[in-house]
């Protein structure tokens, strides 16, 4: 999910730096026989791109932190540890980098055009944000794995809910575990999310929540 949010920012960063551009610098739009500056409409594009910026970060916002208090939520898991401190740096950096970005994104686009307040007003939001789970990170343990009777649940810097409904087959490839389902499904997570120690506990718990005649571990996912 985190993922498919920063390649959507990234694709919608595109055309409205060019757009910035053009207004800041009021430069000439051949095509439609005008100039930045005298664009129709410009402040209503630029309010609608500021809006959707607000509903893709906020949406983004939301899900993580309701994943991390749902995950926190331990008394409802058969199994609930934190992420491995590995997996907790990673985090960390990727936050950092997402803050960083969007910062320098955000005056960016700010010191090209101030017609574009509210899509940087919404970037430095999304900064913000970062940086508090980044520092609830390092502060409490909201990164967590944890086991219930219907699914695997992981939160950290985004939330990946893997249903044990349809599962046929697991199995440790490189650094990912996979989750196969019928109809060709495949779902996968991280394998250091799970620190060494608490590897042969998951082990156990997952098997004991699926029916062993119809999910196949692999030997790779039996000896992790």
């Amino acid at each position: 999910m985190n993922k498919f949010i920063n390649i959507l920012l990234l694709l919608l960063s595109f055309p409205t730096m060019l757009l910035s551009i053009y207004v800041g610098f009021d430069m000439p739009i051949e095509f439609f026989k005008t100039t930045g500056q005298q664009m129709p409409f410009k402040i209503e594009v630029f309010m609608i791109l500021g809006i959707l910026y607000f509903v893709i970060i906020v949406r983004r916002t939301v899900k993580r932190w309701m994943g991390a208090k749902m995950v926190s939520a331990v008394n409802r898991f058969k199994w609930n540890v934190p992420v491995s401190k590995d997996r907790k740096k990673r985090v960390f950096v990727y936050l950092g980098l997402e803050a960083m970005l969007m910062t320098f994104m955000a005056l960016a686009l700010y010191k090209t055009c101030y017609e574009t307040w509210l899509i940087a007003s919404a970037l430095v939001f999304g900064s913000i944000d970062s940086v508090l789970f980044l520092l609830f990170g390092q502060l409490k343990n909201i990164y967590r794995i944890g086991i219930t009777k219907q699914a695997l649940v992981i939160a950290d810097r985004e939330v990946k809910v893997l249903y044990f409904s349809g599962l046929r087959e697991v199995t440790l490839h490189s650094d990912s575990i996979y989750f196969d389902y019928k109809d060709d499904l495949q779902l996968t997570f991280p394998s250091n999310c799970i620190s060494k120690e608490d590897r042969e506990d998951f082990k156990v718990q997952l098997e004991a929540q699926v029916n062993s005649d119809r999910v196949f571990f692999s030997e790779s996912f039996k000896n992790m």
